[in-house]
């Protein structure tokens, strides 16, 4: 378990994790990104831009 780093709520994370991976805050749906595995790191997720196709 690590907390969430938009609202601070314990956010569980699978054996397997691996760092790149993003996970979804079941409380506040903030998409948060595994930074690090040992220990656990949490960052917000990068917002995807559209590109329209360019």
């Amino acid at each position: 378990m690590t907390e969430c780093v938009e609202c601070g709520a314990e956010v569980s994370l699978h054996d397997d994790l691996e760092a790149g991976e993003i996970i979804d805050c079941t409380t506040c749906g903030a998409e948060l990104e595994v930074v690090d595995t040992e220990p656990p790191v949490l960052e917000r997720a990068p917002e995807l831009e559209e590109d329209w196709g360019e």
